[in-house]
């Protein structure tokens, strides 16, 4: 096969992955705007604080008892 052609093929799978990856993408952020949109229906999350003694992330005990 001359290169031409081989050259052609593989500039055409790559613009056949990059569609395939940019309809995927477009896919999965609708998905998470949706997602996104539901968890902002629900209310307010609380917000955390670092445990001094453990160190992690927790929520704070005001914010659980908000509505």
């Amino acid at each position: 096969m001359p290169p031409v052609i081989i050259a052609a093929l593989g500039a055409l799978g790559a613009a056949a992955l990059v569609k395939l990856l940019a309809r995927e993408s477009r896919r999965v952020n609708e998905e998470l705007g949706a997602l996104r949109r539901d968890a902002q229906d629900e209310g307010e999350r609380p917000t955390l604080h670092r445990d001094p003694q453990t160190g992690t992330f927790r929520p704070r005990a005001d914010d659980r008892a908000r509505p």
